[in-house]
This record gives structure tokens, sequence and C-alpha cells, in this order.
């Protein structure tokens, strides 16, 4: 196998599928980045075999400056490949495999040699025969991850908590994250031609990580579905995922309709009277943040803090409803503000041991349809 290609082009992509590599994996070869050289182009793929990414470069686009001698299949570490390519002196980089699965690197006056692994022996791409996809808008597809992402949890005590939940019915759209502490929805409108509906499929927390990373401003992301595996379908790059497994909790009795207390306020202004409240919370063995809502003054204090306290009376539009008062951790509070994008919020209460839910006051804004709900603290 033996190729060129401009350095620079080539190392985006394989930034892009170095993503699904873990570097904590027990099987030697996905360590590595597969290689194939065929007379169409370069495929790329990385794996951990929850998450693989395949990228194309393919050889009929001009701007990569490719050009392939020969073709062939090689594994090759991802860490050294990737340091070397990126500091590699040209602007062209040539590749050459040799029987024995030796790569060869020559740019400049540079010259490298790795020891890689017939390609052969990596782990066949999941193969998904099915017809059911969608067309997801890229750019709301992208608000809805970052908007709820937040609220996956990090324990794999229970798995299917790890991922953000999706159902689809008509052309509505819904993720949904929960860790049990805190609740993040937001709903999107899409295209479905095919009318097909989800009834729920949980996506690992990684692949939309990753799939934030790495798409960029295109019209459209295509959605292929199958019963335990689903795919990303993108120009040139496809990102194959497994789908979590097990039941997801029904969130929706979970959010409230009522409500005792509400305040408006701008969700910027909020935002950063916590951060300043934060400097004293965060010192204290326990990380809590009150909130004392009485006689249309809302105030945010901090108290048995081994550095201090604080206390700051905040800006809001409207206080209705009984006075409160209740606690909560400021760092889950400032992760759901700043999903809403600097819009004004209302904020309601039941009591101070209830969820308290957030939502944009604008339904027209980039924030309409989503909700924030945080469990308070129980303070003594």
């Amino acid at each position: 196998m033996k190729f060129t290609i401009k350095r620079t082009a080539f190392m985006n992509q394989l930034n892009n599928v170095s993503r699904a590599i873990s570097s904590k994996s027990t099987i030697p070869i996905l360590l590595g980045i597969k290689m194939t050289a065929t007379e169409e182009g370069i495929t790329l793929v990385g794996s951990d075999t929850e998450l693989s990414i395949e990228g194309f470069l393919p050889i009929k686009d001009e701007s990569l400056g490719l050009s392939i001698e020969s073709t062939g299949s090689v594994v090759v570490t991802s860490r050294y490949f990737l340091e070397v390519i990126r500091k590699l002196p040209a602007d062209t980089v040539t590749v050459e495999v040799n029987d024995q699965a030796i790569v060869n690197i020559q740019s400049g006056q540079s010259h490298f040699t790795l020891n890689g692994i017939d390609g052969n022996q990596y782990p066949l791409l999941p193969e998904i025969i099915s017809e059911e996809s969608i067309q997801l808008p890229t750019e709301l597809f992208k608000e809805l991850i970052a908007q709820t992402i937040i609220s996956t949890s990090n324990q794999e005590t229970r798995p299917i908590l790890t991922g953000v939940n999706i159902t689809l019915k008509g052309k509505q759209l819904t993720g949904v994250a929960t860790d049990s502490h805190r609740l993040s929805q937001r709903t999107i409108e899409i295209m479905n031609d095919q009318e097909l509906e989800i009834e729920s499929m949980t996506i690992p927390k990684k692949t939309l990580n990753e799939l934030s990373r790495i798409v960029e401003d295109e019209d459209h992301i295509k959605l292929i579905i199958s019963d335990e595996q689903l795919i990303f379908a993108l120009k040139n790059l496809t990102i194959y995922s497994r789908i979590l497994e097990g039941n997801y909790p029904d969130t929706d009795r979970l959010i409230p309709t009522e409500h005792a207390t509400r305040i408006v306020v701008n969700a910027d202004t909020f935002y950063h009277a916590i951060d300043r409240a934060s400097i004293m919370s965060n010192q204290g063995k326990n990380n809590v943040v009150r909130l004392e809502i009485e006689d249309q003054r809302v105030e945010l204090s901090v108290y048995g803090s081994q550095l201090g306290s604080s206390n700051e009376a905040i800006e809001t539009q409207t206080v209705t409803g009984e006075s409160l008062q209740i606690s909560f951790n400021p760092d889950y509070m400032k992760d759901a503000l700043k999903t809403f994008n600097g819009t004004d919020i209302q904020m309601d209460f039941q009591s101070n041991v209830r969820p308290i839910l957030l939502t944009a006051v604008e339904d027209e804004t980039s924030s309409a349809n989503l909700i924030q709900l945080l469990t308070p603290i129980r303070t003594h």
C-alpha cells in the first residue's frame, strides 16, 4: 500500500476517527487506526467496540491532493501515528506499507517507520441492514445534545442513565436525560417523511459528545436505526454506535404541572449571581446555595462555609405566590441556566422539598420546548 496526501486534510480525518479509540482498551489492535487504500480513496477506522468512527478520503476530491500508487490495508498505533503526522514538516505526506506491515512515513526531509498489524485482523464494523432512517437538522440536534447531556449520569451502576433517551412521535423528536438529581428535556421538530416512530432509544453519552465535536454545519445528519445499533451518516464520515440496553424511566411523571411560587428572571443574571455565591459554597463540605423568596424580594445566600458567607439580592421581573426557602447545588443550577442562552426564564416551585422547574418565557427562542428540573437539597 502506498499513497500521498495533503497532511492537514489527512490529519483532520485522523483526528475524527481517533475519537472512538480508548487508551484503556484491553484489546491491543483497538489501540490502532485501520487504514485501507482502494482505487476510490482512503478509509480510516477507529473503534472501541461500542463506538466506531469511519472516515473516507475520496480520490475524486482534488482538494485532498490524494494519489494512490498501490492498495492495501494496515493497522497502526493511533497515539504515535497521529503524533508523527501532526509534527511532520512538509505540506504533503507519503505513507507506504510493506509486506511485513511496516509503515514508512515520508514528509520533506523527515522519515519515520512504525510497526503495524495486518488490516485483515481488525474487527469488522457492524453490518446494519435497515431502511428506517430520519434526517436530523444539524444545528437543532446539536442544541438538543448540549441542553440534555448535562444531566446524564456518570455512574455505571445504572447504565441506562448514562445516555440521552430519544423518542419520536410524528415530527416531534424529544431528548431527555436524568441522573436522578436533575432532569433535562428538549423537543425539536424534524422532517419525518417515513412517518417513523421511536418509542424509546437511549444513545450513549460518548457517542453524542463525539458527534457534536465532529459534525460541521451540514444541513442534516442521517440517522439509521436497527435493533441494537445506530448509524449517524455524515459527508465522508460514519459513526456507528450501540444502543444502551434497558428500560428508560418514565420521566414525564416527574415534571410538575402546578406551582406555589414563581419568579421570572434573566438566565444570565441569575447565573452570574450563583457563580459569585459559588466562591463561598465550593469551599465548604456541603456545596449548597440557599434561595429565599419573600415579599417580592429574592435573595441568594451561603452560610456555614469555612471561608465565610455571602448574600445577594436578585433582580427579578416578577415574583408571585408563597414565600419560600429552598437550597440546591449551585453547579447543577449553573449547568441548567447555561442551556437557556441568556433568555428570560420562569422558575416554578411547589415546596422546599419538591423539584425546581426551569422553562423559557419566550417560546420563539432557541430554548423553546426546553425543560430543566433540579432536585433541592434538604438542609437543617
